[in-house]
């Protein structure tokens, strides 16, 4: 039963990461061919909802998504079980939220350079 959880929700996390991996590449190429530097990208982001919520989902679609896959390979390829394979999962998932969090936040709402 555990399997067919996360089966659905590796499935359910890439089905919400698609369009979004849509948009940031949208993003992407109409920041570089506008020529926009980091400073003017982040005059944009700052302060703003709106990416905050697009980022901030998408850091969590990865991190489930992440987290699942990695867990599949270290139980077929590292022999990880149980409890370890568990810990590995949640670890690698808590990791993968935590940076993806913060590069979030530095992105839509902390102020200034090293904030």
């Amino acid at each position: 039963m555990l399997n067919m959880r996360l089966y659905m929700a590796q499935r359910l996390s890439a089905l919400l990461m698609a369009p979004l991996v849509l948009g940031h590449l949208a993003v992407m190429i109409y920041a570089v061919q506008g020529g926009l530097s980091a400073a003017e990208i982040l005059g944009r982001t700052q302060g703003s909802v709106l990416w905050f919520v697009f980022y901030g989902t998408f850091v969590v679609a990865v991190a489930v998504h992440g987290a699942i896959g990695l867990r599949a390979i270290a139980y077929e390829w590292g022999g990880l079980k149980g409890a370890a394979l568990e810990l590995f999962m949640w670890g690698v998932g808590l990791a993968l939220f935590a940076l993806g969090a913060r590069a979030v936040w530095a992105v839509t709402f902390a102020s200034g350079l090293g904030a």
